[in-house]
C-alpha cells in the first residue's frame, strides 16, 4: 500500500481534527488509493511517503496553515479551502456528514479547475493575527465589566452617563461617598470591578502598542492607513490577513472574498440583488464598515471626490447602504494601492477599458 501511495497518489483530501486526522487519497484517475483516519502524532510521518508535488487539501480550520506549512517543507502543494465551499461536494449530502465524508468532499472539491484557495499564512502573519484576536477578546471583557458595573450601580440608584469616560471619572468619588446607599460588601466589591477595568486599559493599550509597531515598521500598512477610513487597526488587520495581493485578479474579486458585494438570486436575465453575502473574514469585514462609518459621517467636511460621491451616495440611497458602498469601494481601492505600488489618490477617477 505504501508502494501505491508513494507511486500513484496525485491528491489527497484531509479532514482535520484535535486528535484524529482522516485522508482520502486518489491517484490521477480518481481511483480511490487509500481512505483511513491517522493519529495527529502519525500524519506527518504518513505524508513524507506522499510524492513530491502531490496535492495535500484541507478545510479552514484552527490548524489548517499549521499543517499547511509543515507539507510545504516536505516538497507537498498544500491547499486550504474554505468549509462552505466543501460542502456541496459532499455526495451524501447533510444527511452523511462524517470524518470519511468529509475528506473525500475536499479531495473532490480540491479538483474543480475554478476552486477558490486561501493562501497559505506565515508565522508573522499568524502572530500579528494573535494580537488582533486578543484585542478583540479585551474590547468584549472591557464592555461587559463596565456593563456590569453601571448594573450594580443601578441597584443602589446611582446612574450616570452612558460614557464610559463619565463613568470612570466619578465611579472612584462614588465608592468613596459613604452618603449613598451603597453597602460595604457592594463597595468592596465594585473595588474589585474598578481595578479589572482598569487591567483590562492595560492589556488593550499593551495590543495598540504592537499594532502601532507594526504600521511603523511596515511600509504596506503605512500605505494602507493612508485610505480615507481606514486607520493603523484596520491597515494591520489587512497586511497581516492578506498578505499578497496580487493573488486576487482584481479589487471586485478582492471585495467579494471579504463578503462585502451583494447577494444574487438572479435567473433568465433578471437581476436579483439582496444584502451582502458576508462571506470571508467577518474581523477584516466588521473593521473596514466601522472605518467607513466614520468616513461617511464626515465626509461633508471634505471636498475630495470620494468624499462628494459618499454625501450623494447617502442622500440618495440611505446611511447604511453609503456606509457597505464605501467599505466596498476602500476593498478595491485597497486592492489597487496594493498590486500597482500607486499613492493613494482620493480624487482619483477611475475609467472603464473600452472594448476593443
Amino acid at each position: 500500500m505504501d508502494k501505491v501511495i508513494r507511486e500513484g497518489a496525485v491528491r489527497v483530501g484531509v479532514d482535520l481534527a484535535k486528535h484524529v486526522i482522516q485522508v482520502h487519497a486518489v491517484d490521477a484517475t480518481g481511483r480511490v488509493l487509500v481512505t483511513k483516519p491517522l493519529a495527529r502524532a502519525k500524519f506527518i510521518e504518513w505524508c513524507v511517503r506522499l510524492p513530491r508535488g502531490c496535492m495535500v487539501a484541507m478545510e479552514a480550520s484552527s490548524s489548517a496553515h499549521h499543517w499547511a506549512r509543515k507539507l510545504a517543507l516536505l516538497g507537498l502543494e498544500p491547499r486550504i479551502i474554505s468549509a462552505q465551499l466543501v460542502e456541496p461536494y459532499r455526495s451524501q449530502g447533510r444527511s452523511g456528514k462524517n470524518d470519511a465524508n468529509d475528506a473525500a468532499a475536499i479531495c473532490e472539491a480540491a479538483s474543480r479547475p475554478s476552486m477558490r484557495f486561501i493562501p497559505v499564512k506565515s508565522i508573522e502573519q499568524q502572530s500579528m493575527l494573535c494580537v488582533h484576536r486578543l484585542r478583540e477578546g479585551i474590547k468584549a471583557d472591557r464592555t461587559a465589566c463596565i456593563n456590569r458595573i453601571r448594573g450594580l450601580l443601578a441597584e443602589f440608584g446611582l446612574v450616570f452617563p452612558q460614557s464610559p469616560r463619565e463613568l470612570q471619572a466619578v465611579l472612584s468619588e462614588v465608592l468613596e461617598d459613604a452618603s449613598n446607599e451603597l453597602g460595604a460588601l457592594a463597595r468592596l466589591t465594585l473595588q474589585r470591578a474598578q481595578a479589572q477595568w482598569h487591567e483590562l486599559d492595560e492589556h488593550l493599550a499593551w495590543c495598540d502598542e504592537r499594532i502601532d509597531a507594526h504600521a511603523k515598521d511596515n511600509t504596506t500598512v503605512r500605505t494602507a492607513a493612508t485610505l480615507l477610513g481606514i486607520g493603523p487597526v484596520t491597515a494591520s488587520a489587512v497586511v497581516a490577513t492578506v498578505g499578497d495581493f496580487k493573488q486576487f485578479k482584481n479589487g471586485a474579486q478582492f471585495g467579494a472574498w471579504i463578503g462585502l458585494t451583494p447577494r444574487q438570486r438572479s435567473s433568465g436575465g433578471k437581476n436579483n440583488l439582496g444584502g451582502i453575502t458576508k462571506r470571508g473574514d467577518t474581523y477584516l469585514r466588521t473593521l473596514l464598515i466601522q472605518g467607513a462609518k466614520s468616513a461617511v459621517m464626515t465626509a461633508h467636511r471634505r471636498q475630495d471626490k470620494i468624499s462628494q460621491w459618499a454625501v450623494a451616495l447617502r442622500e440618495r440611497s440611505g446611511w447604511q447602504k453609503a456606509v457597505v458602498a464605501l467599505a466596498n469601494k476602500n476593498a478595491r481601492i485597497l486592492w489597487a494601492v496594493m498590486t500597482r505600488g500607486e499613492a493613494f489618490d482620493a480624487n482619483h477617477l477611475s475609467v472603464k477599458p473600452t472594448a476593443t
